[in-house]
């Protein structure tokens, strides 16, 4: 398709924003409480990205795609947060704009994902999971990632339930 994935700059938090929402709203519609989705603030959620990019840690990396000048995706690895894996690293979002979707986007963000953390040391990757949103179980069980039995309960306008993905990718 031709898009660039390069490292995300604390000037790209707006834009970075508004596509993360863009898609939260189009994948989590029926899943996450519409009044929720609706509530979501650009502004507000692209000063708290700024800072944290302005500070990012060391074991994190957030990267953007661009397509013909535009941030249509958005990835966020690292270290994975779960302290029952403390050597694993983790795919903490992957999101793109939905007229992306079912495009090969999705593919080549995932595969430079593993890739990434492959390079960082990591020989496990783990990437949490609506429960209701089949389609990304779907999209991550074709790469490769399998339930691993884990599950936690999260509240985002609601109680939800994420299950947790792993992958050993041979290195």
């Amino acid at each position: 398709m031709g898009f660039i994935i390069r490292r995300t700059l604390p000037e790209d938090a707006y834009e970075c924003t508004a596509c993360r929402i863009a898609s939260w709203r189009a994948a989590y519609r029926g899943i996450i409480p519409d009044e929720y989705l609706d509530s979501l603030s650009i502004e507000e959620r692209a000063e708290k990205l700024k800072e944290y990019l302005n500070n990012e840690p060391k074991d994190h990396e957030g990267h953007c795609v661009i397509y013909e000048n535009e941030i249509i995706g958005i990835l966020s690895i690292g270290k994975c947060r779960d302290e029952d894996k403390p050597d694993a690293g983790e795919i903490e979002a992957i999101y793109f704009l939905e007229k992306f979707w079912g495009k090969g986007c999705g593919i080549e963000l995932i595969d430079f994902a593993i890739d990434r953390l492959k390079s960082m040391g990591y020989t496990e990757i783990i990437i949490w999971v609506l429960e209701e949103n089949n389609r990304a179980r779907k999209f991550y069980e074709k790469r490769g990632f399998a339930f691993d039995g884990t599950k936690k309960e999260i509240i985002i306008g609601k109680p939800l339930i994420e299950i947790r993905y792993v992958l050993n990718p041979a290195v």
